[in-house]
């Protein structure tokens, strides 16, 4: 991380409560040979941070639809400065596919006077090294819709046209309220701001602990797109946002439906195998230092219960693949350290 303060990001601005930059490069990829950015495989790299929420669920979704051979990935450190996300954990700083040392980079490379931050995740066109799009949302719905053709055998449907609508509802409601609620609580500028967008958020909670009390997932009895979405927070709840972004209501662990949920979901191949707590704690412990001056990373919580039974196959029944199947095994070098994991933690 750069010493220089012109390079240290700042997140909380006084007095006033957090409101996320939503404009994002909203270029797609299409399954059209006729479109700006047409589906072919191996000409995109998904550049996407572990420790990054809305980067972790591209990660997650890519690999429950089999997409690795078809899109490669570059895999950012978890820290970054003001100016972009780094590839320090690739040898020589450099992505091996890109050659470049900051995401930055591409997006000079289509805009050279991109004035917005540099997020991930984001796709880059391999041959011409430029950024096509960093819209997260988006990204996702097109791995499910538009690169179908690639998917792996059994890969299941993450969004059932039966249930779109509700999903949207069900979605926004997670997005504004629990996925960019934290950040609310985390970077308020007063105490008022504060108070009011952890009320926000627990409300929500309260809301979703009540609907997963009757079903195993959020729209039935397997996985849909809604539940990637809600997984990276609740994830992320104990190790960062809990104590980092002071949403200390209670621990995920208190919930009875959302922990038993969370639980079936790290446990579910495609969800839990991407997740890196400590490039998690990493990013948000040192990255934010107006909120966390020291920089000090905390070693706990104690992750062992994520591999605990959570019960819900048998109280709900379903299967998070319904008539597909699990994902195999976790491309090589593609795999979390296992000192990252929670079965580190089993005594």
């Amino acid at each position: 991380m750069a010493d220089n303060a012109e390079h240290i990001p700042s997140y909380v601005t006084e007095g006033q409560e957090f409101n996320r930059d939503t404009n994002y490069i909203d270029d797609r990829i299409l399954n059209d040979p006729n479109a700006q950015w047409p589906v072919e495989p191996g000409r995109y790299r998904l550049v996407a941070a572990r420790a990054c929420p809305w980067a972790n669920r591209t990660i997650i979704v890519r690999r429950l639809l089999g997409l690795e051979d078809a899109i490669s990935i570059g895999m950012p450190g978890p820290t970054h400065d003001a100016r972009s996300w780094t590839f320090d954990l690739d040898q020589g700083g450099v992505d091996p596919v890109l050659g470049i040392e900051r995401l930055q980079q591409a997006f000079f490379a289509r805009y050279p006077d991109y004035p917005r931050g540099i997020t991930v995740p984001a796709i880059v066109d391999v041959p011409t090294g430029v950024v096509v799009t960093n819209d997260f949302p988006q990204i996702t719905e097109d791995f499910s819709t538009q690169w179908t053709d690639y998917h792996r055998d059994g890969a299941p449907n993450l969004w059932p046209e039966e249930s779109r609508d509700e999903m949207a509802k069900v979605m926004r409601h997670i997005y504004t309220e629990i996925n960019n609620g934290v950040y609310r609580c985390g970077f308020a500028g007063s105490q008022d701001a504060y108070e009011a967008a952890f009320d926000r958020l627990f409300n929500a909670l309260d809301i979703v602990e009540d609907r997963l009390s009757r079903s195993r997932f959020l729209m039935g009895e397997t996985i849909t797109e809604a539940d990637v979405r809600l997984f990276t927070t609740l994830v992320r709840f104990d190790p960062v946002y809990f104590g980092h972004f002071k949403c200390n209501r209670q621990p995920l662990t208190s919930f009875e439906n959302l922990w038993g949920y969370a639980r079936d979901l790290y446990q579910t191949p495609g969800f839990g195998d991407t997740v890196d707590f400590e490039q998690i704690k990493q990013h948000y412990y040192i990255v934010h230092r107006d909120v966390n001056p020291t920089q000090i990373v905390p070693k706990g919580p104690d992750l062992s219960g994520w591999l605990s039974d959570h019960g819900r196959d048998a109280k709900f029944g379903g299967s998070p693949f319904g008539d597909g199947s699990a994902p195999g095994p976790v491309k090589d070098g593609e795999e979390v350290a296992f000192a990252h994991t929670a079965a580190a933690w089993e005594k």
